[in-house]
């Protein structure tokens, strides 16, 4: 397809042309069997195209920093959304929106019109600095020290098409949070960044405490404190040094062993002191020592007019008020309120979106409208005068649901609906449990200190570890049949200090007992906790085998109906379909393809130093010698873990051995990086080095292959690309 039928507008920046530009043509080769199937995976999922459970349609996942958004943009989504896709919208716990049913072939042209409106797609999946989170409450939070908004939007603005981040062994997620309350969930982020100041000289510093290390999944860890105070114009440079490290040590072979969270587990990897001396050692080759973020980078909203808005009759008075109660909060901005809107499931339609921003356009809420951690969204700037007018009009468009934020606000993934790693049905098990808490516990819905999280597998998009009452989607083998079934944890969380919990495994049940156990966690609690008791702090004092006890019963398979094995929203027996996950890299390649990466590597490194962009075009060129280098292993079928074994292995394996010719070891060569300065000098040294070590590569392979006597090059198997 050509860039006029693109579309792409002088409204799009030249990096973003190129990247484009750039899938479209890898698509085309993709179609035309030029490229293999798992190697074009990688590629497109650090486009933001993430194959979905069902044949033939993509998921199409949009960058939303800190979730932040204006009201074209919104506009923008909704109207792809409706020419492109399904027509709904699906906000994530990650602040990002996803679009779903999406054709392989309409990517790029989706891409190119939100590009025109400051919204992309780049890095939104695949081993690559994730969407970076903050508080949605930032800039308007009563506890803040300062709005972390800048800081966030900086952090998006450096690693965004950064080399170091394009093909990490695994996702980095980097949180912000307004206050020490935690509202970002930092503790199970790789990167958490909470505020700090302090006074030096008489002045005031700003500066984050940094924890790291943190993640959910099957294995959580809660992040550790690296910082008790970073200054501000160090917390880039420390998060580039930081995925230098990572990037060479981390787990690539093993995926769900690749997390930061295991390279810093001192049974397997580093410890944190080891990984902060590491860190240091690497501030020598990056660009910027420090880096100072303005801190007037995210735009502030105009704040509406006050205005005569139309009068309107509130029929339910009462739930009016009770919207007024769980869905709004005082902003720091005294006068100002900041309203939350309630999304089952995260979705919204197209239609719905576009009358929304129509809205906000009224001047009834500020233009910067929040995607919110727990799968809502947040206008902010309204005025106490304008709220019965937002209220009728939200009510219309299906927005005014009371109970924000409250065990009533159920969030869940996708699950089975579209995720290939979906085992069992998240979406219908919330839809039924906020029924019975509407129904059946109707004093609870404004309960805000327990919250429901599920998730359709173990990998926790829906945050179920950080869930009071939280869910994952399991199975249970009976007999010749298998159970639909959900894993329990209770207690995970942030508690009222701002201190994270990760949840405690209770039991597995068949999914169609969910709403049972629920009515026994429930009314347990409400006999015996004592007054004003938390939640979270009843389930400790009485402890995991109190509430397995109470379960138990409901495990019994031997008294399963036939409703049982027929998962929520299914009309027929549960089978269970678990896909391949596509958050890691390729699974096979060939060794002359490897080669063709590595040169790939060494011409971004040529444009990069043409650009004056001398720490990128060094770092191209380590990706250069690692690559090549992986290629000539795996030719031996030698397996490729991390970068560190590749420089290891290739000392053990050719330069020791005599088979390639080095003046000194593979490592010394390659590890001139972090020894020296990214100067345009060194940039020109160490090009040259790896321009001719690619080439000997080259040679190599071409002997091995004559010596072997091979028709085409050995291919290689499974998982030994991913290093």
């Amino acid at each position: 397809m050509s860039q006029d039928k693109l579309h792409l507008s002088d409204k799009i920046s030249a990096p973003a042309k190129a990247d484009i530009l750039d899938l479209q043509q890898k698509i085309n080769a993709f179609k035309s069997g030029q490229i293999l199937e798992e190697r074009f995976k990688s590629f497109r999922l650090t486009r933001g195209v993430y194959g979905q459970r069902q044949l033939g349609v993509q998921m199409f996942r949009i960058k939303i920093p800190y979730g932040k958004l204006t009201t074209p943009q919104l506009v923008r989504i909704a109207e792809i959304s409706e020419e492109y896709t399904n027509g709904n919208l699906h906000t994530t716990t990650r602040q990002n929106i996803q679009l779903h049913y999406v054709h392989l072939e309409d990517t790029p042209a989706m891409w190119a019109k939100l590009e025109e409106v400051g919204v992309t797609t780049k890095e939104a999946c695949g081993n690559t600095v994730r969407n970076v989170t903050a508080s949605d409450i930032a800039g308007i939070d009563p506890d803040e020290l300062f709005d972390v908004a800048p800081y966030a939007e900086a952090t998006f603005r450096y690693f965004l098409r950064n080399p170091i981040c394009q093909d990490m062994g695994r996702k980095i997620k980097i949180a912000f949070s307004s206050s020490d309350k935690d509202s970002a969930y930092t503790y199970f982020h790789d990167f958490g960044f909470i505020p700090r100041v302090k006074i030096e000289n008489g002045e005031e510093v700003r500066g984050f405490k940094v924890v790291v290390g943190g993640g959910l999944g099957a294995q959580p860890f809660i992040a550790e404190t690296a910082f008790e105070f970073l200054h501000e114009d160090k917390i880039i440079p420390f998060m580039n040094a930081a995925l230098r490290i990572f990037d060479r040590l981390g787990e690539r072979e093993k995926r769900m062993k690749a997390r930061l969270k295991f390279l810093l587990d001192p049974k397997r990897g580093i410890t944190l002191d080891q990984y902060k001396e590491l860190i240091e050692q690497e501030y020598t080759a990056i660009p910027d020592k420090t880096f100072k973020v303005d801190r007037s980078l995210v735009e502030q909203p105009e704040i509406p007019a006050a205005v005569d808005f139309p009068q309107v009759e509130i029929k339910d008075v009462a739930r009016f008020e009770q919207w007024k109660r769980l869905n709004l909060f005082e902003q720091k901005q005294k006068g100002f309120y900041a309203v939350n809107i309630k999304l089952q499931l995260g979705n919204i339609s197209s239609a719905t979106a576009k009358a929304l921003a129509a809205l906000v356009e009224e001047g009834v809420a500020a233009n910067d409208i929040r995607v919110t951690i727990n799968q809502g969204l947040m206008l902010k700037y309204v005025r106490p005068e304008a709220l019965p007018y937002l209220y009728t009009r939200l009510d219309e468009l299906g927005l005014a649901e009371p109970g924000f934020g409250t065990i009533a606000d159920v969030t869940a993934c996708p699950g089975t609906d579209t995720c290939n790693l979906g085992v069992t049905n998240s979406t219908g098990v919330a839809q039924v449990l906020e029924e019975l808490i509407k129904e059946e516990y109707p004093e609870l819905i404004g309960n805000s200190r327990i919250d429901i999280k599920i998730s359709g597998c173990m990998n926790s998009c829906g945050q179920h570890m950080a869930a009071s009452i939280g869910l994952h989607g399991s199975s249970i083998k009976h007999g010749e049949l298998v159970v639909p079934a959900m894993q329990i944890v209770l207690g995970g969380g942030v508690d009222p200090s701002g201190k994270g919990y990760v949840a405690e495994k209770i039991i597995k049940l068949p999914t169609k007992k969910i709403k049972e156990a629920f009515r026994l966690i429930l009314d347990d609690y409400d006999a015996n906790a004592t007054e004003g008791e938390y939640f979270n702090d009843y389930v400790a004092r009485k402890g995991k085998m109190h509430f397995y006890g109470i379960l138990k019963p409901l495990a019994d398979l031997s008294k399963l109906a036939p409703a049982d094995y027929v998962d929520w929203g299914h009309d027929e027996n549960f089978i269970p379909e678990i896909g391949m996950g596509e958050c890691a890299g390729v699974s096979y390649d060939v060794v002359g393809t490897i080669i063709t990466d590595a040169q790939e590597r060494f011409l971004f490194s040529r444009r990069a130093f043409e650009a004056q962009k001398y720490a990128d075009a060094i770092y191209h060129a380590y990706s250069t010698f690692i690559i090549g280098a992986k290629a000539l292993l795996l030719s031996k079928d030698v397996h490729c873990n991390t970068h560190q074994g590749i420089m290891n292995d290739f000392n053990t394996h050719y330069y020791q051995s005599g088979d390639f010719a080095l003046l000194k070891p593979f490592d010394e060569l390659v590890l001139q990086i972090n020894k020296n300065e990214p100067s345009a000098e060194f940039a020109q040294a160490y090009m040259q080095q790896a321009d001719e070590f690619l080439a000997n590569v080259i040679a190599k392979r071409q002997e091995q292959v004559a010596l072997a006597n091979e028709a085409k090059d050995k291919v290689v198997i499974d998982t030994y690309y991913k290093a």
